[in-house]
């Protein structure tokens, strides 16, 4: 993990480190790209080319930014999209991780 990304989590809860590694580790094995990691507006990013996706931690959930949230929707009944189109994922649900899976693959696709 980038040293400025760990140094970042630091002031978060046990359970939001957690969670911020497993979508991270999702991110990683969902594209055939090998993701660059950095804090970009310090917000920890991850991109492939000018396609990025954004983990932003809160103290209970994490949202999500990518492009192809929207266009999955209806495979994320039962978690919150922001008016942003962010998924809300609380530190208390499961992860979705096929549906992220798909979402990570087409918003970082090379």
């Amino acid at each position: 993990m980038n040293e400025q990304v760990k140094t970042y989590l630091d002031k978060y809860p046990e359970e939001i480190i957690d969670l911020f590694a497993c979508l991270r580790q999702l991110i990683f094995g969902s594209v055939s790209c090998e993701p660059t990691e950095t804090l970009w507006a310090r917000l920890p990013s991850y991109s492939c080319g000018k396609a990025f996706v954004r983990l932003i931690p809160f103290k209970d959930h994490i949202n999500i930014e990518a492009q192809a949230i929207l266009r999955h929707q209806e495979a994320l009944t039962g978690y919150k999209i922001t008016p942003k189109g962010m998924l809300q994922i609380d530190t208390k649900q499961d992860i979705p991780h096929e549906v992220l899976r798909k979402i990570f693959a087409e918003t970082l696709q090379p």
